[in-house]
């Protein structure tokens, strides 16, 4: 394993996740074209409490990737068909179960997240149209998951990139062709979900090694794996709860600051939710190579794989920075023509700049510990950070408003990353006791 290998598998998956949120810089920016700030503040709502309901069950993603890489390394048939089967179902009941409590969902959101008429209005428009999208959503989690679990990098980059290119062409179509408005966002969002789940049921089954059979009951509901399975979900579980935490707060804040801000802050988010997915390709691929050490008891590549973990982050930050601190105006530029908001992006802006810094190794060395399925650093370093998230929100707001809830958020980043880190040497120690089964 040296830099090319890693970045042969990083860069498809960098572009991969990119497409995830260039998807909601271009609604933000779609609707950002019209007359009126609430649009802008409606899909940011709305956005967040999908964000919220999906972000939670983020871990049949992330735990059915790190199973299946494992079950890969490890030449298991039998697991890597399981790794897909067992997160498939909980993906299909959890998400009927949205559509069925779509009304209580609504109803407190609208309470927790909107004080004004205008954008409670335009985030309950997006919320009923795009709820019926929930099981494939979840669905498309688990097929990505695995297909980058089991190594198919250019199956998941086609897969990914048009979902998210089709929702682009929509939101376009929709709301600049058509006039639907915040409607027609919502709906790309749920034609893209469907669409890509029917295309990617055909990609798993073309992509795969194995030789395709139903697993059967007692092999799904196998005891130890299932407690392995829930363990690590459970851990990831706390860990998304812990993070939405924080992107409430900071929204709902942000909220009571007025219209404006609101709108400046979910343009400033979407540039911040670009910066941490250009990240997350890394992690994903330190994710898969881990994974992969440790089903093959492969020493050599995990510590390769850790030191061009560190290397890449510290890289990928310097070029986020670099480039966000060059073109600041014009990327802001890009997402609304409001010159209010424009003004206020541009002024709490600046905050952006630390945020690679701050957050590349808490979101990279995340790919490490998800790969080893050894989840419970990550919810720890979670906890804390967010504790810290709230005791500097609580007392720096009241003194400089908004940048105080920006500072709130950078250390924050800085927290996470750094509790993280502090977990590693636990982690080596254990992996690097492995019997190499080379």
């Amino acid at each position: 394993m040296n830099h090319r290998a890693y970045l042969t598998l990083a860069i498809p998956l960098t572009i991969s996740t990119m497409t995830t949120p260039l998807l909601g810089a271009v609604d933000t920016a779609v609707v950002g074209q019209l007359p009126d700030s609430a649009y802008i503040g409606g899909v940011a709502v709305g956005t967040l409490i999908f964000n919220t309901l999906y972000w939670v069950f983020g871990f049949l993603r992330v735990s059915t990737s790190a199973f299946a890489a494992q079950a890969n390394g490890a030449s298991n048939q039998a697991q890597g068909i399981l790794a897909l089967s067992r997160p498939f179902l909980l993906a299909v009941v959890v998400g009927m179960c949205f559509i069925l409590l779509q009304w209580p969902i609504e109803y407190i959101a609208m309470i927790l997240f909107s004080k004004d008429a205008d954008v409670s209005q335009f985030a309950a428009e997006y919320f009923r149209i795009r709820i019926w999208g929930a099981p494939f959503t979840l669905m498309n989690y688990v097929i990505l998951g695995w297909l980058m679990g089991m190594a198919k990098i250019k199956e998941s980059l086609f897969l990914q990139v048009l979902m998210n290119v089709l929702n682009m062409i929509l939101a376009i179509l929709f709301v600049h062709v058509f006039s639907f408005a915040v409607k027609g966002v919502a709906a790309a969002a749920l034609i893209a979900e469907v669409t890509a789940f029917i295309v990617g049921m055909v990609i798993v089954r073309k992509a795969s090694m194995f030789e395709w059979r139903l697993p059967s009951f007692q092999e799904l509901i196998d005891t130890q794996s299932l407690k392995k399975m829930f363990n690590v979900n459970k851990d990831l579980f706390i860990r998304t709860i812990c993070l939405l935490v924080v992107f409430n707060m900071f929204t709902a804040k942000g909220a009571s600051f007025g219209t404006d801000l609101l709108a400046a802050n979910a343009v400033l988010f979407q540039i911040h939710y670009i910066m941490a997915y250009f990240f997350d390709g890394f992690a994903n691929a330190t994710s898969i190579l881990v994974g992969k050490s440790v089903g093959s008891k492969d020493r050599e590549l995990y510590k390769k794989t850790l030191t061009l973990s560190k290397q890449w982050s510290v890289i990928t930050a310097i070029v986020i920075a670099c480039i966000y601190g060059l073109f600041q105006e014009q990327i802001i530029a890009l997402f609304t023509n409001l010159p209010r908001v424009i003004e206020l992006s541009t002024t709490y802006g600046k905050w952006l700049i630390l945020y690679p810094f701050a957050a590349c190794f808490g979101l990279v060395i995340y790919g490490v510990f998800t790969g080893a399925t050894d989840i419970a650093p990550v919810r720890n370093s979670m906890i804390y950070a967010m504790i810290l998230y709230i005791l500097i929100q609580f007392t720096a707001t009241p003194i400089w408003h908004n940048h105080g809830l920006w500072l709130a958020f950078i250390l924050y980043s800085f927290g996470r990353s750094g509790f993280l880190v502090m977990y590693t040497p636990r982690l080596n120690k254990r992996l690097l006791s492995m019997k190499n089964g080379i």
